[in-house]
């Protein structure tokens, strides 16, 4: 999980979430990146108070790496280098670590997280996410990719598939082996000459991935309950079993408690809320 003053709300729940639904807490190890600018001292101290047993480490993510390479997206939350962070996990963990989840922190598990981390990868996915192959995938690029067909041939051969990079199972042994990063580095440089697609971290992995990941229950991956990105209106839960409800889209459950103007479905998050306030991160 990525990890920062705004979102440490939600990564407090999400954390909770995972130990209360886990068969064997003791055996989860949590990997949090946060940004070098951040009190990364503050953030490791709110989270060994509240779980003094966490077997966790946090790491640190250089913001330059992004200079250049971000483009401006449809919410200007979307572009926070902390959401490129994802993108380099192959090089910020230890070679040590083999295979992750990687969580949003706007989310909560209400099952076991090893079943998910059990997903098996085949011979030759590098991540496994659930997939919905009824979205329109076409929305997610811009006409200018769609019209050029050097860019719109990227899908040929591959039935590409939207999934949200929020929840994934990713092996960074073979992420590191076909040095995934730098491919979607070159997606981004593109994106700052010609302007392909509108939404943030998400497009550069559908065009290096989509298509080519192993598929997940999409019980694991409930999301969208944040609403659009634009107006973030109340949701409700897809049909089908839930294990994982993730708030992705404009609409956060902390702050609409706050403002007592909650959706129906932030009553599932609230019992896991940590940090109500008037806790204050700075104090």
């Amino acid at each position: 999980m990525t990890l920062d003053a705004m979102y440490i709300r939600g990564s407090m729940a999400a954390i909770l979430s995972v130990l209360q639904h886990s068969s064997c807490p003791q055996n989860t190890i949590f990997h949090f990146v946060a940004s070098i600018s951040a009190n990364a001292s503050l953030l490791r101290a709110t989270i060994a108070t509240s779980f003094p047993y966490l077997k966790f480490r946090v790491y640190h993510f250089d913001d330059t790496v992004m200079a250049g390479l971000i483009s401006t997206s449809i919410r200007s939350a979307l572009d926070c280098p902390l959401n490129y962070a994802r993108s380099y996990l192959s090089n910020i963990l230890p070679i040590c670590v083999h295979k992750i989840v990687y969580l949003d922190s706007d989310l909560i598990l209400v099952d076991d997280i090893a079943k998910l981390s059990e997903t098996p990868l085949g011979e030759g996915s590098v991540l496994a996410a659930p997939e919905y192959c009824n979205a329109n995938f076409t929305s997610y690029f811009t006409p200018t990719f769609w019209s050029n067909p050097s860019l719109s041939l990227t899908f040929a051969n591959r039935k590409a598939c939207y999934f949200n990079t929020g929840v994934m199972v990713i092996d960074l042994d073979r992420w590191r082996l076909g040095d995934y990063t730098t491919k979607i580095e070159e997606w981004m440089e593109l994106q700052k000459r010609m302007r392909i697609y509108e939404l943030g971290s998400l497009p550069p992995f559908l065009l290096v991935f989509a298509g080519n990941i192993a598929p997940v229950d999409h019980k694991w991956n409930q999301h969208g309950l944040g609403g659009d990105n634009f107006r973030g209106l109340c949701r409700n839960l897809h049909p089908g079993r839930v294990s994982l409800l993730h708030w992705s889209g404009k609409g956060k459950p902390w702050v609409r408690l706050d403002a007592n103007r909650p959706c129906p479905l932030d009553a599932l998050w609230a019992p896991y809320d940590l940090l109500k306030p008037p806790f204050s991160f700075d104090s």
